[in-house]
């Protein structure tokens, strides 16, 4: 069966293609390289073209999020919604006794990833934000798939299923404020179409009229194997009553999905990289910060300089945790060249960085954000800078070739 024809049937007649869905062999891998990477990538791309492309607004009033910062949160969002049926899926497989049902991971994971499909689907009204509420209906509606699944998959009375949906909801409410906050703690156009397809080699190409989006499967699988082998290390440490290694396997599950490659770079060498200052401005403050969660780690250093009435700032985050998927060749590709009487904004590739420009004419304010080959990203923005000084803030190279140490 297709991915389209799957996405078709769930949809259109559950109550049928759950019992085929349950005696499918899959594994953890599968389920992701086959399914979940492609229906996760809608409402993250639609998201991007949405508020990045087309903006929102009303009253003859539109308002862009920045490329740049789009992607990023595109990257961010599509990994975590990765992450979160993962985890509600470690919630449906622990809950089963609770409503006599039967423990079993995998169709637990099978559960969550093709009752998602609604949700998933319905993120294509992203692409207007004023459709964006058409989205949460479609959300809806993957409830209902839950509840028509759980006595098939996870063998609970039927009599017993919408008390298990209404938790498995409420739990999955508290784990999306949970990535919510981890996200918010990591990341500071008119006849829009999309087209999707998957390429030779197992790459999806989203073409839109600003760019295209590129996203690898075939890496994301080789993540999906990493899955399959924490799992298995998790549920033996469960069984040898080992909770400290239970817990450690689960954080490289999340770290495996996120596409992590190792401990963040560490603050202090971060923070080691600020310059004193830039051309003729002095720092005059900085700020660091850094932390994980489950299996996501990350680290912050910025500062802040100034002469006069000019103002800068310079930006340096490692995301361990999703870098590896952020400098993905290929993974994370979006090229635009837009200029205005006023302003100037350019995305492009730079050998394997991906640099996005954006300044206004008159020299009032620009921005040089820059995402590494090894995932970290620079970021330099300043007001009555000059666009050179901006560029040549932060010796790229140095950065680029920092090695982050092993998981322990």
């Amino acid at each position: 069966m297709t991915l389209v024809e799957r996405v078709q049937a769930i949809l259109l007649k559950p109550k049928d293609t759950w019992p085929v869905i349950g005696q499918e062999s899959a594994s953890t891998g599968s389920i992701y390289s086959g399914y979940l990477v492609f229906l996760a990538a809608i409402p993250a791309v639609a998201g991007f073209i949405g508020l990045s492309l087309v903006g929102a607004g009303a009253f003859g009033f539109s308002v862009r999020v920045p490329v740049m910062s789009g992607l990023l949160h595109m990257v961010l969002g599509y990994v975590l919604s990765l992450v979160m049926v993962f985890v509600l899926s470690l919630i449906v497989d622990a809950l089963a006794p609770t409503f006599a049902g039967t423990k079993d991971p995998i169709s637990a994971l099978k559960l969550v990833a093709y009752g998602s499909t609604a949700g998933f689907v319905g993120g294509i009204f992203s692409l207007l934000p004023s459709l964006s509420m058409l989205g949460l209906l479609a959300s809806l509606y993957s409830i209902y798939l839950v509840y028509t699944g759980l006595p098939v998959l996870m063998k609970c009375p039927p009599q017993k299923a919408g008390a298990y949906t209404a938790v498995v909801v409420v739990c999955g409410v508290v784990a999306a404020l949970v990535l919510g906050a981890l996200s918010a703690m990591v990341l500071p156009s008119r006849g829009i179409g999309m087209a999707g397809m998957m390429g030779d080699h197992g790459v999806v190409d989203i073409k839109t009229p600003g760019g295209e989006v590129h996203i690898d499967a075939n890496a994301l699988g080789q993540a999906a194997s990493k899955i399959d082998q924490a799992r298995a290390q998790m549920e033996a440490a469960q069984k040898s009553g080992d909770s400290a290694a239970a817990g450690k396997a689960l954080g490289e599950m999340m770290g495996a999905v996120a596409g992590g490659n190792g401990q963040p770079i560490d603050v202090k060498d971060l923070k080691a990289l600020l310059p004193e200052s830039l051309g003729n401005l002095k720092r005059d403050g900085f700020e660091t910060s850094g932390g994980q969660a489950m299996g996501i780690a990350g680290s912050t250093a910025k500062a802040t300089y100034a002469a006069g009435d000019q103002h800068a700032q310079l930006t340096i985050t490692d995301l361990a945790g999703l870098g590896g998927m952020a400098a993905m060749a290929g993974w994370a590709n979006m090229t635009v060249d837009k200029e205005t009487t006023d302003s100037v904004e350019k995305v492009y590739k730079q050998g394997s960085r991906t640099v996005h420009e954006e300044y206004r004419k008159d020299g009032s304010h620009g921005e040089y954000t820059v995402i590494l080959a090894n995932g970290v990203i620079v970021e330099t923005r300043g007001d009555k800078v000059d666009m050179a000084a901006l560029r040549s803030a932060v010796n790229l190279d140095s950065i680029e070739s920092l090695k982050r140490a092993a998981k322990p």
